[in-house]
């Protein structure tokens, strides 16, 4: 069977990242590569000897690919990768999924409607971590009864001005539609819901700051708390302004807690259940036994990013099914609702439930473009390059 042929359409930070990383790899070549910034692109053509475009649409219509990584702005996730479905491609595509929920939805229904025959992966490649694949485990097998609580804090983002200096559309509601969680948490918000199987909020109520720590014009720090329909609450914390930060994951349920921090997964492990012996012991002031356990959780993955595109190649080479993919496309909109929901709630100061309305968060985001627009200092403005799309990255 040939090669699959990939072409990287974005060849700014991740872009380059994901090039770096091919002549690893097996049952696939890099077929073209992308950028409108003309120093990328030759990069693309003097370091990996492939074809190179300045516009998406060319390297689509090229023949030069069977599938393509999409690593451009927010933004253009949605059109990009639908073009690119039009051609016949399959598609990864960076996280995240879209700016917003309704776009994001616009692509899935897109994407079931008419190109089901096409592979359509997110790199989402946190999900290969064998930590948080045992998490999941452990939950999934009952291991830990019914979830009641989860708490992520997650504070070790910290970024200085020049940061956010690094990129015009960077920290811009027009550029990036957000700040830490559409650019620095799509990956916490998406393990969220997935470690835990799918568990999503109902509602939402947050409080968020725009420029608290930095002088932008998006969020830098949100504090939310989710309420879910069995009753468990959620806590979700991050910041970019906060050092030294915290990376700490909870999750407690009827036979325990489960902590994920410092790379390591405990579980606290109670031997009878929280809730029965609640209802049930004569004692007021009862201490129930608990088991500290060090979860051993396997060989941590040397590139992530690697393992991801990896089984995206296997299913495109061998037609397996999407759902034997990392993350499946379409499950990008998990996640992003989530974030979607912390961000209107955290700056509107007003509880979000669940479904979010796709229409009512566009509004949102317009309202804070026109409210924040040009806060960015002149400080941060003197070292932001021209060219939004081709200097993309984290």
């Amino acid at each position: 069977m040939s090669d699959v042929r990939i072409g990287i359409i974005g060849f700014g930070n991740m872009g380059q990242a994901h090039a770096g990383y091919f002549k690893e790899l097996k049952g696939a070549v890099l077929g073209a590569v992308c950028d409108s910034d003309p120093a990328k692109a030759k990069i693309g053509k003097d370091q990996y000897n492939v074809p190179t475009f300045s516009d998406y649409r060319e390297l689509l219509a090229s023949g030069t690919c069977d599938a393509v990584i999409v690593a451009v702005p927010h933004y253009d996730h949605v059109p990009v990768a639908l073009a690119a479905f039009e051609k016949g491609l399959h598609v990864m595509i960076e996280k995240p999924a879209a700016v917003s929920v309704k776009a994001a939805r616009e692509l899935n229904d897109a994407y079931t409607k008419k190109y089901t025959k096409l592979k359509f992966g997110i790199m989402f490649n946190q999900r290969s971590n064998p930590l948080y694949r045992k998490m999941r485990e452990l939950i999934a097998d009952g291991e830990l009864g019914e979830i009641t609580r989860v708490t992520w804090i997650v504070t070790n983002w910290f970024r200085t001005w020049s940061y956010y200096a690094s990129g015009g559309w960077r920290a811009t509601w027009k550029g990036e539609g957000g700040g830490v969680l559409i650019n620095q948490c799509p990956h916490n918000l998406d393990l969220i819901q997935w470690v835990t199987n799918g568990l999503m909020p109902e509602r939402v109520t947050a409080v968020g700051f725009v420029g608290k720590t930095h002088p932008i014009e998006v969020e830098d720090e949100m504090s939310a708390i989710l309420e879910y329909p069995n009753g468990a609450i959620g806590h979700f914390i991050t910041s970019t302004g906060e050092a030294p930060g915290t990376n700490r994951l909870e999750i407690c349920g009827d036979r325990g807690k489960l902590i994920a921090e410092h790379g390591k997964l405990k579980f606290t492990r109670t031997r009878k259940s929280v809730s029965h012996e609640n209802k049930n012991s004569p004692n007021g002031f009862t201490h129930l036994e608990t088991w500290d356990i060090d979860v051993p959780i396997g060989q941590w993955p040397s590139m992530e990013h690697k393992v991801v595109t990896e089984r995206f190649i296997e299913v495109v080479a061998n037609n397996r099914p999407n759902k034997d993919l990392y993350a499946e496309g379409t499950e990008g909109v998990r996640g992003l609702e989530i974030g979607n929901a912390i961000m209107m709630a955290g700056l509107t100061r007003q509880a979000v439930d669940l479904p979010l309305d796709g229409d009512a968060y566009d509004r949102f985001i317009d309202e804070m473009a026109k409210k924040y627009a040009g806060r960015k200092s002149l400080e941060t403005k003197k070292a932001e390059t021209a060219d939004m799309a081709s200097s993309f990255g984290r």
